[in-house]
């Protein structure tokens, strides 16, 4: 009874710790950007709006109440007053829910970051369009209470906005990125790699907003550093490298920043924290598009390398795939001494059923083999259109008698398939080394078996309907 009752209520405890985790987490990133850059009332770094728009879009318009919490609670504790915090938390709570709502409708939600378009539309709408709601609410509610300024009101509107801009460019990124399974391997060099990427993002960081290197003239131009440290990161790790790469540069500027160097420190604090999230996203949204573009140009490059090998009609191997699975197959046998058989089928009387049906029922038949031909297959097996209506199946570490099992559960399949017009194939089979020992002679002895089993096959029984 007690372990039924922990599992009814396990959901909801979730649930609850969710939004208290969130809550927090909102809470200690609004704490920590007040902390460091608070101008006239309003901040030019703010985590939280990322994390606001990364959690409404992985977990849903239900998060609300934690968003909302979280955003009351930092305003309230830094003296904004009780009216104004409600104000804030709402204007901070509807930016959250409007731009997760825009990215979803628009920019392909979590997978805002696949396409070219979908980062654009994202820039945008959320990033910079919904964070015009908070900074509307922030600013008014206070200057409204006496908190800032109405003179002054100006400069905490772009401040804030600035702020939630780089929170969306640089926070939300990184964890919707990160909390995508795009399953990538990682092995030694591939490790080795994003270290040394790490290392010289921090090294590259600190010549420009650091004091790695004395102040001097170059400073500004030097602030164009990081972006062949991005485009690295964009070309080998794609998105989710990028957004690695972009949170340490920016995280090592705001600290260089705010003690006064780098090419913005000649600048007010105030003023250079400004420059310093306009460079931010301008570089955030570069790097995020050419890495949508190199993963936009792999997409190519990959239907590219499939059709390549690949039949158009049944999506099955072609003849030239066919013939290279064949050679490295009779190279590993000899190798290894083991036997390998080849499978080779024919539809049977195709041409009536063109001649009946039509050819488009003609290339459906053909496909209804191919879908076979995947389920009697094995995943190391490789099944092919050699051409017209022949299929042949490569079945390694395969003898003869294994083969004519896979040939009697292909045509079990086909037989008991009740779609019209009914199908059947022949078969021959030649294995490896005793019909052959090359791939030419194996597909002859193939072949020539076949079509003596095809010679003595009769027209289908089964009553058809046109």
């Amino acid at each position: 009874m007690l372990s039924e009752a922990v599992t009814v209520l396990s959901p909801r405890a979730r649930q609850a710790a969710t939004l208290v985790a969130l809550a927090v987490l909102y809470f200690l990133g609004g704490k920590l950007g007040l902390r460091v850059a608070l101008v006239h009332g309003a901040t030019s770094v703010w985590p939280p709006t990322g994390i606001a728009l990364a959690a409404f879009l992985i977990l849903g318009n239900r998060v609300w109440p934690a968003i909302y919490a979280g955003s009351f609670l930092v305003s309230l504790t830094t003296g904004s007053g009780f009216i104004p915090a409600l104000f804030i938390a709402t204007g901070n709570t509807w930016e959250g829910l409007i731009g997760a709502y825009l990215v979803q409708r628009y920019a392909n939600g979590r997978a805002a970051f696949d396409h070219p378009r979908d980062v654009l539309r994202y820039t945008f709408l959320a990033a910079l369009g919904s964070t015009v709601i908070a900074a509307t609410f922030g600013v008014a509610s206070l200057a409204i209470a006496g908190v800032t300024k109405w003179a002054d009101a100006g400069g905490a509107w772009a401040t804030w906005w600035l702020g939630d801009a780089g929170g969306d460019f640089v926070v939300a990124p990184l964890i919707l990125l990160w909390t995508s399974n795009y399953g990538v391997r990682w092995d030694v060099r591939r490790v080795a790699e994003a270290g040394a990427l790490a290392a010289i993002c921090v090294v590259v960081a600190e010549i420009v907003f650091g004091r790695l290197l004395p102040t001097s003239a170059l400073d500004a131009p030097l602030s164009f550093l990081p972006m062949p440290v991005f485009i690295w990161a964009a070309f080998r790790f794609d998105r989710r490298g990028v957004a690695v790469a972009v949170a340490i540069v920016y995280v090592l500027a705001v600290i260089g920043t705010l003690q006064g160097t780098g090419p913005f420190a000649p600048f007010s604090r105030g003023a250079a924290l400004v420059f310093l999230q306009v460079f931010t996203c301008i570089s955030s949204v570069t790097a995020l598009m050419l890495a949508a573009v190199v993963l936009e140009r792999r997409r190519v490059e990959d239907q590219l390398r499939l059709l390549a090998v690949s039949d158009p009609l049944t999506g099955l191997s072609n003849y030239g795939h066919l013939v290279d699975v064949l050679e490295a197959e009779v190279q590993r046998s000899l190798r290894t001494e083991r036997p390998f058989a080849i499978l080779f089928l024919d539809m049977d009387h195709l041409k009536q059923i063109n001649d009946r049906f039509g050819h488009l029922v003609g290339s459906r038949a053909l496909w209804r083999i191919a879908d076979v031909l995947r389920k009697a297959c094995r995943s190391i097996d490789t099944a092919a259109r050699y051409g017209g209506d022949e299929f042949a199946l490569v079945l390694p570490e395969s003898d003869e008698a294994a083969a004519q099992l896979v040939a009697r559960r292909v045509t079990e399949m086909l037989a008991a398939d009740t779609r019209q017009p009914p199908v059947s194939v022949s078969s021959g089979i030649a294995s490896f080394p005793k019909d052959g020992n090359s791939a030419e002679a194996l597909l002859n002895t193939a072949d020539r078996m076949l079509y003596e089993a095809k010679s003595r096959s009769r027209l289908p029984e089964r009553p058809v309907s046109p």
